[in-house]
């Protein structure tokens, strides 16, 4: 059997706070209204008699069904002057009533209304929680590091079966419906990455076969020169897509990394192209110890080294400055890695398009172009699933630099300060 809503719930808990807090204050007035009228009220009458008393002491004591008043002096009202010393004293009493009850009634009225409307906060509080917890689970997946994660986020509300709880298990539902979705589209990625791997080998394999014979012609081996770096090209698509995939899971397992040692190796890699390129690579490797997946975080340093490399200013400038800059370091409680490089100019309402996945700008959209296209956004996507932030920021005169900010080692953050 359905138990109550939580309407009926509410109006049948207010409604009680609200008889039980009149039936109190009707029982404080009257009490108050008894301690007033129960009192031995003592009026004394000054000023000139409406009758003057006699002026001698053997005064005719009044008869015994007749209405008198005495005062004080012992004077002897009656008739309709004893009527009017005693209408006066009815109407003083019933002023000082009326005052009484206005001043500490309302006194009263404050105090339980108050009392009411502080068993209603509460009451309201414990009733609401479970929205509560709702809109907590929203917000915890909203602020999720990158699409697709924090979808493990549960609710599982516990209680009667009401409103309250059919949301909380629609919305759970939502939740796990988004999470299979996002794993699939995952699994998709890897799956079909891999899948290609194949005949992409197998291609690479029979070109260079043909290229190699005894009886291959010129025109066969620039032609298999051409198929191999379409071939290299695509491959590398498959890597990324392999890269990006795996960024984009939660981090199970993390290990203590030191940015700059990651500086030193990548730089140490990609050297020879930048010599072949004409462009002059800087590294500064700094202390930065931080958490996370070795191998993602140097994916992450190869891509930014790699990209500002690529993306440099054309081999056939006029200027000498052609030049690649990285640096690691303990800022705060963060490390930070940034890459600068020179290059063309960039329009500030680009910056943001560029960690779009096979995102390209001016002439770079042709399919020659260098990379496979998801360089930055990998970066983006390893930065974000370590709790990262990633900023891009043209310069002035040309090019990028790129800003990498992630959390530093607890365990060594104390001997750093």
């Amino acid at each position: 059997m359905r138990r109550l809503s939580l309407r009926g719930r509410l109006t049948l808990l207010y409604g009680g706070l609200f008889l039980v807090a009149g039936v109190l204050l009707l029982g404080v007035t009257y009490v108050l209204f008894s301690q007033n009228f129960a009192g031995q009220y003592r009026v004394l009458i000054q000023g000139t008699y409406l009758r003057p008393p006699a002026a001698t002491s053997s005064a005719v004591p009044p008869r015994p069904d007749q209405l008198f008043v005495l005062n004080k002096e012992g004077d002897v009202l009656t008739g309709a002057d004893a009527e009017s010393v005693i209408k006066a004293q009815r109407e003083e009493v019933r002023q000082a009533a009326i005052e009484s009850l206005l001043t500490q009634g309302s006194i009263a009225l404050v105090v339980v209304g108050a009392l009411a409307a502080g068993l209603g906060w509460l009451v309201a509080g414990r009733v609401l929680t479970p929205l509560h917890r709702v809109t907590d689970t929203a917000r915890r997946i909203a602020a999720a590091p990158a699409a697709g994660h924090g979808l493990h986020e549960r609710i599982a509300l516990r209680g009667p079966d009401d409103e309250v709880k059919d949301l909380a298990d629609a919305f759970d539902t939502m939740v796990e419906r988004l999470d299979h979705s996002f794993d699939g589209q995952r699994r998709f990625v890897a799956n079909a990455s891999h899948e290609l791997r194949t005949p992409l080998t197998v291609g690479r394999a029979l070109v260079e076969v043909a290229m190699h014979r005894r009886t291959a012609s010129a025109d066969v081996k620039e032609l298999g020169e051409s198929l191999l770096t379409i071939n290299a090209r695509h491959e590398q698509l498959i890597d990324g897509l392999l890269i990006l995939a795996d960024s984009e899971k939660q981090l199970t397992t993390v290990y203590p990394v030191n940015l700059g040692d990651i500086v030193t190796h990548v730089a140490g890699q990609l050297s020879a192209e930048a010599a072949a390129a004409g462009v002059e690579l800087i590294h500064g490797p700094g202390d930065a110890p931080t958490r996370g997946d070795a191998l993602l975080l140097e994916r992450l340093v190869h891509n930014l080294v790699e990209n500002g490399i690529r993306h440099n200013l054309p081999a056939q400038t006029e200027s000498d400055e052609r030049w690649v800059r990285v640096v690691s370091k303990t800022v705060g409680d963060q490390v930070e890695l940034v890459v600068t490089n020179t290059g063309p100019d960039i329009p500030p309402y680009e910056v943001e398009s560029l960690f779009k996945p096979f995102y390209r700008l001016g002439a770079e959209r042709l399919v020659a172009g260098k990379g496979s296209g998801l360089g930055l956004s990998i970066v983006r996507s390893v930065a974000e699933a370590h709790g990262g932030t990633v900023v891009a920021t043209p310069r002035p005169t040309g090019g990028l630099e790129i800003r990498v900010s992630l959390d530093i080692e607890r365990a060594l953050e104390g001997s750093l300060r």
